[in-house]
């Protein structure tokens, strides 16, 4: 059963950091990109960064370029977002997600992905 878990999720003050994990099991070769979103109640889910785990290839959204770094451990099969220098308005639900992508790339739209974690909260606030 394809199976992705986020964790790392929690209360930090402005200005803080945090680590999600995004741990991937039952896949066999169903996927080569994860990425990671987020969603705040009546918004739309908006993409934050992706990255292909055959080439290291990754993208970041303007909002958070500078700040945000995503990391994997193949061996694992975990990727890793390590936010700094978070905002109020970045609380919200962080998801991860993965798809199969052919090609030196990774997609940021939420659209483009088949499998979907439950979601860790990240609450930015002092």
């Amino acid at each position: 059963q394809v199976r992705l878990v986020e964790s790392g999720g929690g209360l930090v003050q402005p200005g803080g950091s945090l680590r999600l994990s995004c741990a991937a099991s039952g896949f066999g070769s169903d996927y080569n990109v994860i990425g990671w979103f987020r969603q705040v109640p009546g918004k739309e889910r908006e993409g934050i960064s992706c990255i292909n785990n055959s080439d290291g290839w990754t993208v970041y959204a303007d909002s958070v370029k500078g700040r945000f770094t995503i990391s994997r451990d193949n061996a694992k099969k975990t990727v890793y977002l390590q936010m700094n220098s978070l905002k109020s308005e970045e609380t919200a639900v962080y998801y991860c997600a993965a798809v199969q992508v052919y090609g030196a790339s990774c997609p940021i739209m939420p659209f483009e992905y088949d499998y979907w974690g439950q979601g860790t909260q990240v609450t930015v606030s002092s």
